[in-house]
């Protein structure tokens, strides 16, 4: 790759490499044949679509910039004494959201981040099904602002996360998102504390990092992960969050890191919108 591409231009060139896996999911997800399924040494699903997602993803970005590697879910972890040398990588979840591909919901994602330093600068989560784009980076040439946006067909609309107080002061519900599988009753307990210093909430539920981007678009406030997750899980949609300004911080309201340990497992976190309110008082009670 020319080292002088940039940002928007390396993102442009990320995206089409997702689009090309996406379309590598839905020939499985669109297949009459019954869908296998198998599990993995930590019993999460794998299937034939994540795999054929995978073969597209890995040897594209590792062409993208030279001696960058890829780290995958559907790969073999390197150990850490070997990740802990890169300062920049690719993190990789071919198929985010397996259950809600087997379930046929519609709601999983390709997720690819661009990791430097430990921090997701640029990053693309691409929803196959419904051939949406939620994409954001850093200046990574430091000539301007970050960019994010989201993608529907050709029509591309810059987002932002949105404001809290304007609800407050119209008495508006405080959205918040969930997942439809894990943490469950942590999160039931957290909403019922908000409401009570907030007011009501409205809780919605999804699959994927599409939760992550739903903060990411200003169509949702709060997103509570109070359930374990990898980082390929994340690293992809905490770039858009963070490029459409806001910010997602384990339970201690920490920025959220990457390739710091031996586990690639991320603490319980939250995805925040405003980040001008005082979510730290309401959250860590």
């Amino acid at each position: 790759m020319n080292q002088g591409l940039d940002s928007k231009a390396l993102l442009e060139r990320v995206i089409g490499i997702c689009e090309r896996a996406g379309e590598a999911i839905l020939e499985v997800y669109n297949s009459s044949e019954e869908l296998a399924v198998e599990s993995k040494a930590d019993d999460s699903p794998v299937t034939a679509a994540d795999l054929a997602a995978h073969r597209v993803l890995a040897p594209a970005l590792a062409e993208l910039i030279e001696g960058v590697p890829v780290l995958s879910e559907e790969q073999e972890m390197p150990p850490f004494e070997e990740r802990s040398r890169w300062q920049r990588y690719w993190i990789v979840d071919p198929l985010d959201g397996t259950k809600e591909f087997i379930r046929r919901t519609g709601e999983f994602t390709v997720n690819v981040a661009l990791v430097e330093n430990g921090e997701p600068v640029l990053g693309v989560v691409y929803v196959p099904v419904l051939n949406i784009t939620y994409a954001g980076c850093r200046d990574l040439n430091g000539s301007g602002e970050p960019v994010a946006f989201k993608r529907h067909g050709g029509t591309e609309t810059p987002i932002r996360v949105r404001t809290l107080a304007p609800r407050l002061e119209s008495s508006e519900p405080v959205e918040v998102v969930a997942s439809r599988s894990h943490g469950a009753g942590a999160v039931d307990q957290l909403v019922e504390r908000i409401e009570s210093t907030l007011g009501a909430v409205e809780c919605k539920n999804m699959g994927s990092s599409l939760k992550l981007c739903l903060v990411a678009e200003g169509a949702a406030d709060l997103y509570p992960r109070l359930a374990p997750t990898c980082e390929w899980d994340t690293a992809a949609a905490q770039a858009v969050v963070e490029a459409a300004g806001g910010t997602v911080v384990d339970e201690q309201f920490e920025l959220l890191r990457y390739n710091r340990k031996d586990s690639l497992l991320n603490p319980y976190f939250y995805v925040i919108g405003d980040t001008s309110y005082d979510w730290r008082e309401l959250l860590t009670k």
